[in-house]
């Protein structure tokens, strides 16, 4: 059955383009015309625009398009769109805004008190997976997804979650580093595997465990959040086997696998890019403690004689 039976809101989104663009425009109306008030004097980069601009996509993608659609009646695309959304799209997005707008953001009176509470390596990496964890117990999701205030709710909660967590990872500040190289490391090693037990759970339950997504009822009820009631009263559905031909178990271990898979990507990217920027910083530092050694040997040499 095609999605263009929920018609053009519930596909495309359009209050979410509306606030995307507002997004954009404040963005760029802040770092290249407002930036002079902030009494700054460097230009927003051709990179740091990059940056913003494909978490900007990324974001309507998986909240805006049929993507979010499909998150709801699959509970594989569901894992997908976690693992963009809470992996992919909060590096790249505080790599996208300059580094002078997050000082502006931390130093504010309600954020400077908790922000370097929150952003504790251990404290947010146990916060993001246990959120992260916690969501997907069967009985917790299922209860989430039929609430659109509480469904919205946790889902921001966990997004901020995880921009604690990798503000560890991604040195934002100027001036500022956050955890050594080879921390850095063990941080995201570590993060592997404090997700990999709710994976586990769901690609070997044997069983699927969601009823948001096997029980007709209570699917059109999570439906909701994202189509409009008075489309859905007048469709006959009767559940979410009316748009696959996979079984609910297989549609379950799937999701758990492309969450695992993506997740071991985007780390992998991240994990090559620190190791060579450590290696090239302790490479740089040990070519200086040659060249200082030369330097003392040369000068020695012109004493003696």
């Amino acid at each position: 059955m095609p999605l263009s039976i929920f018609g053009f809101q519930a596909n495309w989104s359009p209050v979410l383009i509306g606030l995307l663009v507002f997004i954009t425009i404040l963005y760029f109306l802040i770092t290249v015309k407002w930036r002079k008030d902030f009494k700054v004097s460097e230009p927003l980069t051709k990179q740091e625009a990059a940056y913003f601009l494909t978490s900007i996509v990324l974001v309507y993608i998986v909240k805006g398009s049929p993507v979010d659609l499909m998150a709801h009646i699959m509970f594989s695309y569901h894992m997908v769109q976690m693992a963009l959304l809470l992996l992919l799209i909060p590096p790249l997005l505080m790599k996208g805004i300059p580094w002078w707008v997050w000082k502006v953001v931390i130093q504010l009176p309600v954020v400077r008190k908790v922000f370097p509470v929150l952003t504790k390596p251990l404290l947010s990496l146990i916060v993001f997976s246990g959120l992260f964890s916690l969501y997907h117990i069967p009985l917790i999701l299922d209860y989430i997804k039929m609430d659109e205030v509480l469904h919205g709710t946790y889902t921001f909660i966990l997004f901020i979650s995880a921009i604690f967590m990798w503000w560890s990872i991604v040195d934002i500040i100027k001036g500022e580093q956050g955890l050594h190289g080879l921390k850095k490391i063990g941080f995201i090693v570590g993060s592997a595997i404090l997700i990999t037990p709710a994976c586990a759970l769901i690609i070997f339950s044997g069983t699927a465990n969601y009823v948001t997504y096997t029980d007709g009822e209570a699917w059109l009820k999570a439906m909701e959040l994202c189509v409009p009631t008075s489309t859905l009263s007048g469709l006959s559905l009767s559940g979410p086997e009316l748009f696959s031909n996979m079984s609910p178990e297989a549609d379950q271990q799937l999701g758990g696998i492309l969450m695992k898979i993506i997740q071991e990507i985007i780390y992998a990217v991240v994990l090559a890019s620190i190791f060579f920027k450590w290696f090239k910083k302790e490479q740089e530092t040990a070519d200086e403690i040659t060249q200082k050694a030369l330097d003392d040997l040369k000068l020695q040499a012109s004493y003696n004689k």
